[in-house]
């Protein structure tokens, strides 16, 4: 099972990653001031060193521990008069809540936002976005994740579903092309799409403050943090307002950055508007 599990994610991980450059080189949104496998080299300096320091840190993997603890009666899922499809689809959904309160509180206490903000300062974005990450926020992340497990004793195969989605989901929301608006009015009210996930990494504050889901945006909905998706028309750059300019910083300097200055102010900054390839 659990080699399966590894297997299965990775394979989702490889193709979701190259459908979604492809799908972003036929019909992209902004035209990009830099190279693709120049961006590409850089973030995937970051990914590497995050999966090595998470895998070395904390090499247990959210299966394995649900597999574990499989079972026992001590999760609040662990119960054997659910039923398996109830407890999965409760296990998916609270899962996903998680992801929900963890980044948010990424953007809610000063040091998790400098190490956030890592992943926020892209200027432009693309499919690599998605594993544009601080080691540190992938370690929060991953262990954030291994609590709710731990907590909820859910059924193994809600585990990996819940990856599955999530690594999917990731790739889907942060590439370099949008839906076209009758299909995203359909898939907007239960995944996170292109379209939407856009808005929170735009300059202006206030928007960076919404849309926070992983998979569903429903939670962002409950809570009223939930901006609807841009459209065509609505050119914005995207980054943090006080870097807007200036040559692109390397790997090795974006994971030093969180200890070197002070993050920005949580004033709302005004949206820029980004160079657009005139695509309807």
């Amino acid at each position: 099972m659990i080699r399966l599990a590894g297997t299965a994610y990775w394979m989702l991980f490889a193709a979701s990653f190259l459908a979604m450059a492809v799908w972003e080189s036929f019909r992209p949104v902004l035209v990009l001031s830099e190279p693709a496998q120049r961006r590409w080299g850089r973030h995937s300096i970051l990914f590497v060193v995050a999966t090595v320091m998470t895998a070395v840190i904390i090499p247990l993997n959210p299966v394995l521990l649900a597999a574990s603890i499989e079972g026992t009666h001590y999760g609040l899922l662990s119960r054997p008069w659910l039923p398996l499809s109830v407890r999965c689809l409760l296990a998916v959904l609270i899962m996903d809540l998680m992801k929900y309160a963890s980044h948010r509180a990424l953007h809610s206490f000063h040091f998790l936002w400098r190490v956030h903000e890592i992943h926020h300062s892209d200027r432009e974005l693309d499919v690599s976005t998605s594993v544009r990450a601080h080691p540190i926020e992938v370690l929060f992340f991953h262990a954030t994740n291994l609590l709710a497990v731990a907590i909820l004793a859910p059924p193994p195969v809600a585990v990996l579903v819940t990856q599955l989605l999530s690594v999917f989901e990731s790739f889907f929301s942060h590439a370099n092309a949008l839906l076209p608006e009758r299909l995203q009015t359909v898939l907007g009210w239960f995944v996170y799409t292109s379209n939407t996930h856009r808005v929170h990494h735009t300059p202006d504050v206030r928007l960076q403050n919404t849309n926070y889901g992983d998979i569903f945006p429903w939670w962002d909905m409950l809570f009223r943090t939930y901006s609807p998706p841009l459209g065509r028309g609505e050119a914005v750059a995207f980054g943090v307002a006080e870097d807007q300019s200036g040559p692109h910083p390397s790997a090795g300097f974006l994971i030093r950055q969180p200890f070197l200055f002070q993050s920005r102010s949580p004033q709302p900054r005004s949206v820029v508007v980004g160079q657009r390839t005139g695509m309807d």
